[in-house]
């Protein structure tokens, strides 16, 4: 599994970030495609996932503020994030699963740091 994320940053409150996560061909084309992120001291949570055919998954937390789209000619993840808060403040990695499922994430890269200050 081949994945190589950009983006990330510092923000203040209110402001907006793109990841990009640019995967191998074989990735892309095998496993369903998303986000999570982890903050210091908490769980792993699910951000969002699609399944490359119109049906995405976003986080009950992350709903209406930010959005995935796709590159499929570049194999490509994008990652909108607008309205950030604080809470959204974590590592956020690029990764890849065989299940269709925010609670399942098998393989990721090395994650990018998003800070969101108040």
């Amino acid at each position: 599994v081949q994945l190589m994320e950009s983006g990330g940053g510092s923000v203040q409150a209110g402001g907006s970030l793109r990841l990009s996560c640019a995967a191998s061909k074989y990735t892309y084309s095998t496993y369903y495609m998303g986000w999570f992120r982890q903050a210091p001291g908490k769980e792993r949570e699910g951000v969002t996932m699609t399944d490359s055919e119109g049906s995405t998954l976003y986080a009950d937390s992350v709903k209406g503020r930010f959005t995935m789209s796709q590159d499929n000619a570049k194999n490509t993840l994008y990652l909108q994030m607008n309205s950030l808060k604080p809470e959204d403040t974590a590592m956020y990695y690029c990764a890849g699963s065989r299940v269709f499922s925010l609670r399942s994430f098998e393989y990721w890269d090395q994650g990018t740091q998003v800070t969101v200050s108040s």
